[in-house]
């Protein structure tokens, strides 16, 4: 806008020219040529780049103007060079330093040395005249040159040299001051100890006693004692430092050191207070969203909250699916919002865990998800009597994972879920309770024994068994005729499907004295009944006292033969 404005102004001149009288035409150019070097200067002051002359650690100004062949930086770094050097000089007087006028520069000079030249166009990029710019710039070398060479006099040095040992004297008075104080809370704790030092309990878990308690805060003040000890020493060296001319650059440095990832930390900091606004807000919000489901879970477990084909035992699992759920998509909400989720080095580690994770859990998902599949199959749940495969037991723990069950021998087997899913499941509890389990057994009898006498003896047996139900009464199937024996099996009901085993046995010595008693003999599948001579199998506390183990019957050959005669006229009459 400026340079169009100064165009309408040369056009106005130049109108105003051509019909202004003969002797203001040299003033009128005068002024135009002014006005295009205003224009020329604006622009290159927008183009051209200014490098600084530094001496005595501190800008003196700026060279923006190219001399021949050299750069303004070149010349910049030159004069900075030349100034320095002047400090050397300990006869050195402002009044020493001239400015001589040449052809196109202005000069200044130290003697016969020649500091800086002055061109018209780094009076111009600086809007103002050759002369007022060498002037300006005389100025300001003297007193740098005569600044530091007050600096660097042997009275303040001296006095620099008392202040630094003041600085050392301070800076070991703090560290004994800091040393005793940490001591002195080492002492305190230590009178402490059963006190408010007790040791660190979660539940009945010791996680630290009394003298891990107190090690673990003696080393975490020492840890603070030392790292207070290094700040104030480093602290203490840029103090030093700055106090002397030639090390202040050095004190410098070590500020920065400190102070510049401070201030890199407290403006990232500062930058990411809307981001943690933002994440602080959405945790809020899905922290409520998960209290709700919550308070869904406890009324569909108290039962106040029916829901038709959703039962009670699908609350809990179902809830920390939906919490897990709920939490990785709150995740995936956060991520951009976190420090370094743009990273390249953020993003790799997340591929890297998701391909980790991917590869190393192929077992372990299929068994979550067989888990899954398990807990809304409601095949067992806790305190079940089971058999999974080969293994009968009862369920005492049900994991994302595994399933666990105690056998009758006291043996905890764990089955990972996905076999759990491909074995058949029996589940003896789940209608023990209401309609009751049938136990049974199966004993072999002879043709001999009347059937309703066996029938009645398996049914008065089952009665006196501990733990079989009364009602329904027990029955009794034939399941067999065989070639020696007939197979009869007892049924019963019981509602202690964990007490099978305690069931079965009583019922196989009831069995056992209700046969005995009544003097019906259990055979065996290849048990052979030789009467002759043999005493019968029924245990001696079940016999008469008067019994008598029955002898061998022997006869003559005659009188068989005899005995053979009356058996053919039988059957010829």
């Amino acid at each position: 806008m400026k340079n169009i404005s100064g165009l309408l102004f040369i056009c106005l001149l130049n109108i105003h020219v051509s019909y202004a009288q003969p002797r203001a035409i040299a003033h009128k150019t005068d002024s135009i040529n002014a006005v295009k070097q205003m224009l020329h200067t604006d622009s290159l002051r927008k183009n051209v780049k200014g490098f600084p002359v530094e001496a005595f650690h501190d800008t003196l100004f700026y060279i923006y103007a190219k001399l021949g062949s050299f750069t303004a930086e070149v010349r910049a770094k030159a004069v900075s060079k030349r100034i320095e050097k002047l400090a050397d000089d300990y006869a050195f007087s402002t009044d020493s330093l001239k400015i001589t006028q040449e052809d196109e520069t202005s000069d200044i000079a130290y003697k016969d040395q020649l500091l800086v030249s002055i061109f018209d166009q780094d009076a111009s990029l600086q809007n103002t005249t050759k002369d007022s710019l060498a002037l300006k710039l005389k100025n300001k070398i003297g007193k740098a040159v005569i600044d530091y060479q007050v600096k660097t006099g042997w009275k303040t040095l001296l006095k620099e040299t008392l202040l630094a040992l003041l600085v050392v004297l301070v800076v070991v008075l703090l560290i004994y001051i800091i040393s005793r104080a940490f001591k002195w809370f080492v002492r305190k704790g230590h009178a402490l100890k059963g006190k408010l030092i007790k040791g660190v309990k979660i539940n009945n878990y010791e996680v630290l006693n009394t003298d891990q308690e107190f090690g673990l805060l003696s080393s975490l003040v020492n840890l603070i004692k030392w790292v207070t000890i290094i700040v104030v020493i480093y602290l203490a060296l840029p103090v030093m430092f700055g106090l002397f001319p030639f090390t202040q650059d050095i004190s410098n440095q070590l500020l920065a050191y400190f102070l510049s990832p401070l201030k890199r930390i407290g403006l990232a900091v500062w930058d990411y207070v809307p981001n943690f606004i933002t994440i602080l807000v959405l945790v809020i919000i899905f922290r409520y969203v998960l209290r709700f489901f919550a308070y869904l879970k406890n009324e569909i477990e108290k039962g106040a909250l029916k829901i038709p084909g959703f039962y009670a035992d699908w609350a809990n699992p179902t809830y920390q699916i939906v919490k897990v759920l709920t939490l990785a998509f709150m995740l995936i909400v956060i991520f951009p919002y976190m420090p370094g989720s743009d990273s390249p080095i953020f993003k790799g580690v997340s591929v890297f865990m998701g391909v980790l994770f991917t590869f190393g859990s192929a077992g372990a998902l299929s068994n979550i998800v067989a888990g899954l599949v398990l807990t809304y199959m409601r095949a067992f749940k806790i305190g079940d009597r089971v058999q999974i495969g080969e293994i009968t037991g009862d369920i005492f723990e049900k994991t994302i994972l595994v399933t666990r069950i105690r056998t009758i021998q006291n043996e905890i087997v764990s089955i990972p879920n996905s076999t759990v899913m491909s074995s058949h499941t029996k589940n003896f509890s789940s209608e023990a309770s209401e309609k009751g389990l049938i136990v049974y057994t199966t004993v072999t009898i002879g043709y001999d024994a009347p059937w309703r006498q066996v029938h009645q003896l398996l049914i008065d047996a089952a009665l006196d068994t501990p733990m079989i139900e009364q009602e329904p009464t027990p029955y009794v199937l034939q399941t067999s005729l065989d070639d020696y024996y007939v197979s009869y099996r007892i049924n019963a009901y019981t509602k202690e499907a964990n007490k099978q085993s305690r069931i079965y046995s009583a019922l196989h010595a009831n069995i056992q004295d209700h046969f005995n008693k009544a003097g019906v003999e259990i055979m065996s599948p290849h048990y052979k009944a030789l009467r002759d001579g043999n005493a019968i199998t029924i245990p001696t506390d079940y016999l008469d006292k008067d019994y008598v183990q029955p002898a061998f019957q022997t006869e003559s050959r005659d009188k068989s033969q005899e005995t053979r005669t009356k058996m053919q006229n039988k059957k010829q009459e």
